[in-house]
């Protein structure tokens, strides 16, 4: 692990912190079934029948894994 030389002092420290900022996610717009749905991009989707129920994961198009 590495360690530090010399102590940082609580201004820089600070100052370094203070550059992480959190941002709202990315969100792409989908029309399914007539419904608008946002969701991540290049995530899998659930693919659910008309009940709910989960049934897989679909990737452009594609089944890419059993839920």
């Amino acid at each position: 692990m590495a360690v530090p030389k010399r102590k940082l002092s609580r201004s820089n420290t600070r100052h370094r912190r203070s550059a992480w900022k959190a941002e709202a996610p990315k969100l792409v717009k989908t029309v399914e079934n007539g419904k608008t749905v946002y969701s991540l991009p290049h995530r899998a989707r659930v693919v659910e029948d008309s009940q709910g129920t989960p049934l897989f994961l679909e990737y452009k198009g594609r089944k890419v894994a059993d839920v």
